[in-house]
């Protein structure tokens, strides 16, 4: 059986090793890059990136998300190597596991290991009303961010939008004409933003969405308003047209907070205050 190539990324130490071990296995083909120490790079190119456990855990959260973190332990110290399995390491080994013959196949199945957990908490973590990722998933997403926010720093923002009016749909028109509606809304936020923010869904009446990077602060509320305009247009829904009413909270990294939890709590207690705008109402059937 022919195996894709896995594209592996190893700290310059222990490259001559690793290189040599995966060059001679079955488990094949690996492309491996060698990192220079101190040189910045993007996890997400990588299937696989290895990490001295000396590294240290505060650098784990930018990495783990997007690929199979394999680290390397240094002594025999069990609490530290349980500590990065709980953080999220698919795998770890020793040095002398470097250098053995049944490595690669021991990172395949770390890589592995990360695509099955990756697409189960995908499945999990979507809102099947709208096909939006829910909190969970933005709480990872944002965890992601902010550590590489602490390396290279930019504005970022998250935005929550409460919603009124999908009740008064389902009590007029049933509880799916009321899903349509969301997924419509769920449409039109993720038109209204650029491909590199994330949009979620926070339950049946709340959505966030998250601004991955800003020019400004002050660019957040742009934004903010923008959505909330384009919210105000009316949604077709089972031949009626229907509007909704908006309230809008934001909360900026770092000045709101510098956690998930924190900046959502935050614009979510704001959107909660705020009053709604938008005219609340539907139209009689449309024929059109």
């Amino acid at each position: 059986m022919s195996l894709e190539s896995l594209r592996v990324l190893v700290p310059e130490p222990l490259g001559e090793s690793v290189q040599a071990a995966l060059a001679v296995s079955d488990a094949g083909p690996f492309d491996v890059v060698v990192l220079p120490s101190g040189m910045p790079f993007d996890a997400g190119d990588f299937d696989a990136v290895l990490m001295p456990q000396s590294t240290g855990l505060a650098d784990l959260p930018a990495h783990a998300a997007a690929t199979a973190l394999v680290v390397v332990a240094e002594g025999d110290g069990v609490a530290p190597l349980l500590g990065w399995l709980r953080q999220g390491a698919a795998d770890v080994v020793g040095a002398h596991d470097l250098r053995s013959p049944g490595f690669g196949a021991r990172l395949r199945v770390a890589v592995e290991r990360r695509r099955v957990e990756r697409d189960a908490r995908q499945a999990y973590a979507t809102d099947l009303a709208t096909g939006l990722p829910h909190r969970q998933q933005l709480v990872e997403h944002m965890s992601h961010l902010i550590a590489l926010r602490e390396r290279q720093p930019a504005p970022m923002a998250l935005l929550v939008l409460r919603i009124e009016g999908f009740e008064r749909v389902a009590a007029r028109l049933g509880r799916e004409a009321a899903n349509v509606l969301r997924r419509k809304l769920a449409v039109r936020l993720r038109a209204g933003v650029r491909a590199s923010d994330v949009v979620a869904s926070l339950g049946d009446d709340s959505y966030a969405v998250l601004l991955a990077a800003l020019l400004a602060p002050d660019d957040a509320m742009h934004v903010g308003a923008k959505l909330l305009a384009v919210l105000r247009a009316p949604f077709q829904v089972a031949g009626h047209d229907e509007v909704l009413a908006a309230a809008l909270g934001v909360a900026l990294h770092v000045r709101d907070g510098t956690h998930p939890e924190a900046l959502l709590a935050r614009a979510t207690a704001l959107a909660a205050a705020a009053p709604a705008e938008g005219r609340l109402g539907g139209s009689a059937a449309n024929d059109g």
